[in-house]
């Protein structure tokens, strides 16, 4: 109990930011039932908490000073797996249809607003990863694999979006999921749409990671 409340006060204005944004997300969304009286974007609620999980490894992770490196790594790999959840909400935008409706525009404010929390969740925990890194991993270059870890969620972006692949099969469907992956790596030209759209999101997460740890550090 001890620990949760000092994590808890360690980390009180990042879990301040990630409340205001999840409620605002979730009172919008609320508000679009009402007047849409539809209960389409509720899958967003699911994407969210999905979004939330590797935030909430990597604060435990954070809480745990002396935890091995076995322990570490193992939730590392945890956490990588569902790392790509939280800006996956952004291509929910694709579930917006251009029409003359008007209330159009709360659809892409319930979108946004939710996408918007799953990348603030994102940076957040990698930026808590690459503390992690540093302190128990000193030999592994930080820049290098946040890098190539921006890139692989781009890589887990395209899986689940476009050959609607999940977190959960990585256990339930390894075989089918590894072979897609393999045949996407070994044939690049045959996949140069899944290509091109791996190195264009993972360079937008890049440049977003670079911006928000730069505006964090003006703030401080």
């Amino acid at each position: 109990m001890e620990t949760i409340k000092t994590l808890i006060q360690s980390k009180f204005k990042n879990l301040a930011l990630v409340t205001v944004a999840l409620t605002f997300s979730i009172i919008v969304l609320m508000v679009r039932i009402k007047l849409n009286k539809s209960f389409f974007y509720l899958f967003l609620v699911w994407n969210i908490f999905l979004a939330i999980i590797p935030y909430a490894i990597t604060m435990y992770l954070i809480s745990k000073p002396s935890i091995s490196k076995l322990k570490l790594g193992f939730w590392a790999l945890v956490w990588l797996a569902f790392l790509p959840n939280a800006p996956y909400i952004v291509t929910d935008l694709i579930h917006i249809k251009i029409g003359n409706d008007s209330l159009l525009w709360l659809d892409v404010l319930v979108v946004m607003s939710f996408a918007m929390s799953g990348l603030l969740l994102f940076y957040l925990s990698l930026l808590d990863m690459q503390k992690l890194i540093a302190m128990r991993f000193k030999k592994i270059p930080i820049v290098t694999s946040t890098l190539f870890i921006l890139f692989l969620c781009g890589f887990g972006v395209y899986l689940g979006r476009f050959l609607r692949y999940n977190t959960w099969e990585i256990i339930s469907n390894p075989e089918v999921l590894m072979s897609d992956v393999f045949n996407i790596i070994v044939s690049p030209f045959q996949n140069a749409d899944a290509w091109l759209f791996i190195i264009g999101f993972g360079s937008f997460l890049v440049v977003g990671f670079w911006m928000f740890k730069n505006l964090r550090k003006l703030a401080a």
